[in-house]
């Protein structure tokens, strides 16, 4: 660690540098005056609040807690005990945060002036063991719901799916792939009286249609060429009281319907080459991406087998009509990869504001994946030229090679002075010379910019 050898050395680290620094913690840092206002807070609020900086600082604490942006208040603790106060705390968002609040006080008249509050995730709190690190799975951990959303249509569905989970019966969820309809459907089946028993799932457009039936029903011995000597149990018996998901049940034949539709209607069933009916006590959830009412209407598919299936119908929004969950879903697949490859990732408000903007034809699904090509591929800031070519748009002002953020357009600025004198002189003292630098500050800028040159 570098010494300080007088004071103007020491303050060398400016206020920049350190709100620089403070940005780059992996904590949440919130300081309070005696007023409770918030004079401070670092970016990491925009990964625990979906709010920004700008959006936080100046603003009276209380704003943001009647809004229910956290739950409970630390303050009124730290008030009363004049003492560090370490809770647990719930965001909006559903980060669970372990949240310590510490009362700083004048020295001289012993009055309190500040309150400075850290929060951690609490799901990503290192466990050292054995000399082991491990880092908790943040995949298993959305909001108490089981869903990270502040969009209000899709916790509607939430709370919906709340009051049909008891009611055994068929469900049908529809939405464009990659927005959750599998989470959905487990979710619906955890809350069920039937979450003892187990949850399947099979696609049926992932499997051919001779495979998918004997895959669902089973089959019996010799039923074909190159079958089990004692036949195989299908998912449906192996599903009995829990729960079966049929995700894209429009890509079903005509033929393979009818076969379902005897299930929906009587809970029975033969296997594949079986004689003997078979009974089953299952609740079906089905979904697809594709409108099967005009599937009916052309004749492809059944219109009985449809309100089966359609006994309560969930419609999941497509992730461009939920713009308030697209920086909150970034952030938390951000700190996912960035835990799962061991790095520290950040994005330039340029991404974020692209993520925003773009249509996401692929949803959830999508963003998770681009995200984590980005967590590999990009350096510590991801920016506008890392991102792929489909999520700029083609009449984009900013070209995709440079991020125009003011922080970005200075350090480059900077660099390139340096790195320039520099690369004349060969020495701090005339650098600093030359741009009107303290030695120390120049020293510090030819390590930071020069060492590869």
């Amino acid at each position: 660690m570098k010494s300080y050898s007088n004071l103007s050395e020491i303050l060398e680290f400016d206020k920049e540098v350190l709100l620089n620094i403070l940005n780059y913690s992996s904590d949440e840092i919130y300081i309070l005056n005696r007023n409770l206002e918030i004079i401070y807070v670092n970016k990491m609020c925009e990964q625990h609040y979906g709010l920004r900086q700008n959006e936080i600082i100046g603003k009276h604490n209380d704003i943001f807690l009647e809004k229910g942006y956290w739950t409970p208040s630390i303050i009124p603790i730290v008030l009363e005990k004049n003492n560090t106060v370490t809770i647990n705390q719930t965001t909006h968002t559903g980060k669970e945060l372990v949240t310590t609040a510490i009362p700083i006080f004048n020295p001289i008249n012993k009055k309190l002036d500040f309150i400075f509050i850290t929060s951690r995730e609490k799901n990503y709190i290192s466990i050292i063991h054995n000399n082991t690190y491990e880092m908790l799975d943040s995949s298993k951990h959305f909001n108490s719901n089981g869903f990270l959303t502040i969009d209000e249509e899709m916790t509607n569905i939430i709370e919906f799916c709340k009051k049909i989970a008891p009611v055994d019966t068929n469900i049908l969820i529809q939405g464009e792939s990659g927005t959750g309809k599998g989470v959905l459907a487990k979710y619906i089946h955890d809350l069920s009286n039937r979450n003892a028993g187990p949850f399947l799932a099979i696609n049926c457009a992932a499997i051919p249609e001779d495979l998918l039936e004997s895959e669902l029903f089973g089959y019996a011995t010799g039923a074909f060429t190159g079958a089990l000597k004692n036949g195989k149990i299908g998912l449906l018996e192996t599903a009995n009281k829990g729960t079966i998901f049929l995700d894209e049940i429009g890509e079903i034949s005509l033929k393979f319907q009818a076969k379902l539709l005897q299930v929906l209607q009587d809970r029975s069933f033969f296997s594949v080459g079986g004689r003997e009916l078979k009974k089953v006590d299952v609740r079906i959830i089905t979904a697809t991406n594709r409108n099967l009412l005009e599937m009916v209407k052309s004749k492809q598919f059944r219109e009985d087998l449809f309100y089966r299936l359609n006994v309560i119908d969930i419609q999941i929004p497509p992730l461009r009509n939920r713009k308030k969950d697209i920086p909150i879903l970034a952030d938390h697949f951000l700190t996912k990869f960035n835990h799962k490859y061991k790095v520290n990732r950040t994005f330039s408000t340029n991404v974020k504001n692209t993520f925003e903007a773009f249509q996401w034809p692929g949803n959830i699904r999508q963003l998770e994946n681009i995200i984590e090509r980005l967590v590999i591929t990009s350096e510590s800031v991801i920016r506008l030229s890392d991102l792929p070519s489909q999520l700029i748009p083609e009449n984009h002002p900013v070209t995709i090679q440079e991020d125009n953020s003011l922080e970005n357009i200075l350090e480059e600025t900077e660099k390139k002075m340096i790195i320039e004198s520099y690369r004349i002189h060969k020495s701090s003292r005339k650098v600093a010379k030359d741009l009107g630098l303290s030695q120390t500050k120049a020293n510090k800028l030819i390590q930071k910019y020069c060492k590869n040159e």
